[in-house]
């Protein structure tokens, strides 16, 4: 992560603030304020009472997660697809371990920067954390996020929610009455980042995965206060474990539905050891902002390509963005009626996030939400091509049943007339540089 920060830089894609910056509320209003801008990543250099640096927004753009694949725009589901179905290696060929660094510090949590983000937040909270744990049973470690709130020194309360293994791992855990050790990883290697973005069965290695990103082994080292070993380049570890049988209120936080969630019982983290590299950078995530939802497009964009290149053809490219709750599939018709039997399948893929689906064609940017609602409006016709399923369940946490529904819009040309809905075109526009004719 530290390099890609500093290849950023390098090439001017880095906002960077160097005024002293208070974590409650500033640092979250300049990060929302930054992405209104543009989406390079901000670099707080001087954060109050901390010695940290702060990154935020580093994957908040699907350019920069494309570039981090080893793909190109519109291609970034295949090239995933490609990373994750094949054979895997096992821990012995992509960890490499090695001995403790000696640039890494170790301190307190509250040493670390403690942002809070939303005005309501319950308190300053870790939102960029990722847990690292192994299965009770099997050993096969897992990465997933969990927002921590941060308590002291010594404790953090964690939230647990499906879909995550994390939360099988803790009850089988806790059915032995034992705390599960857990390392939370703030600012892993990037591509452990993505590897921890991936939505695949309880039984894949997460960290296989990031070795195939990487395209080679991982350097690892030994934590210092568990039996676990972590990336060795990860900005920030915090290790420790999850309590069994005791629960805390935590809350209320601003989650990505932009909404806040309030208060619940939720699960407590016990800190034995916080450590991180010297220069190294406190990744700070604004929920439901860009870089939040990036990561969730990948873990839901890819499981939904991916159930859907099983069964049907002309499947291109599949996008969640701005919003998790809904799909965009990008296809190449090819017959009528194709792009239905697209909206059925992406309904089944995940029930929990797919409440509307938009199918287009090859030439709509599917990254491009303008573009999409253009084809919406100039392709479809509002009577014939929606689909609407009426009370099929969805996100898990809905008492008022907001998401018990699904829409499906067919935005694809009409069939048999095609020519007709050729796009126009400006030559050149495309390669046009500005910085040639404005002054």
């Amino acid at each position: 992560m530290r390099d890609y920060i500093e290849k950023l830089i390098a090439r001017g894609e880095m906002n960077i603030v160097e005024r002293e910056v208070d974590p409650k509320f500033e640092l979250a209003a300049v990060v929302s304020r930054s992405q209104q801008q543009n989406d390079n990543p901000i670099l707080f250099k001087n954060v109050k009472k901390t010695a940290l640096p702060v990154i935020s927004n580093i994957y908040g753009s699907h350019r920069r997660l494309c570039e981090l694949t080893g793909t190109t725009l519109g291609n970034f589901c295949k090239q995933w697809d490609s990373l994750v179905n094949t054979e895997l290696p096992s821990a012995d060929d992509y960890e490499e371990h090695l001995a403790d660094e000696a640039d890494i510090v170790e301190g307190k949590m509250s040493d670390l920067p403690h942002i809070t983000y939303c005005e309501r937040d319950g308190g300053a909270y870790i939102t960029a954390g990722i847990f690292l744990a192994k299965d009770p049973e099997t050993g096969i470690p897992n990465l997933s996020f969990c927002r921590s709130m941060m308590v002291d020194d010594k404790e953090l309360l964690v939230r647990l929610a499906p879909p995550h293994d994390l939360i099988k791992y803790q009850a089988k855990a806790e059915e032995k009455n034992e705390a599960l050790e857990v390392a939370i990883l703030i600012g892993p290697p990037t591509e452990v980042f993505l590897a921890a973005c991936a939505s695949v069965p309880t039984e894949v290695d997460e960290m296989a995965i990031a070795s195939q990103i990487r395209g080679g082994k991982i350097p690892m080292r030994k934590c210092r206060s568990i039996d676990l070993s972590v990336p060795a380049d990860t900005q920030v570890v915090i290790e420790g474990r999850i309590l069994p049988n005791v629960r805390k209120k935590e809350g209320p936080f601003g989650e990505f539905l932009g909404y806040y969630v309030g208060i619940n019982e939720n699960h407590v983290f016990e800190i034995d050891t916080v450590t991180w590299l010297k220069d190294g950078y406190f990744h700070g995530l604004l929920c439901g902002y860009p870089e939040d939802l990036r990561a969730l497009e990948v873990s839901f964009a890819t499981r939904t390509y991916r159930e859907l290149i099983k069964s049907l053809p002309g499947i291109l490219d599949v996008s969640c963005s701005p919003s998790p709750m809904h799909t965009i599939v990008r296809i190449q018709p090819q017959f009528d009626g194709h792009a239905k039997q697209v909206i059925l399948k992406t309904f089944t893929s995940h029930f929990q996030y797919n409440k509307i689906c938009i199918v287009v064609d090859e030439d709509v940017d599917i990254h491009n939400f303008d573009d999409v609602w253009w084809a919406v409006l100039t392709r479809s016709r509002v009577d014939t091509r929606l689909t609407v399923i009426p009370d099929v369940p969805g996100f898990f946490r809905d008492p008022d049943k907001i998401y018990r529904s699904r829409l499906g819009i067919d935005a694809t040309k009409p069939w048999g007339r095609e020519t007709e809905f050729e796009r126009k075109r400006i030559p050149g526009a495309n390669d046009i540089n500005l910085k040639d004719y404005f002054v």
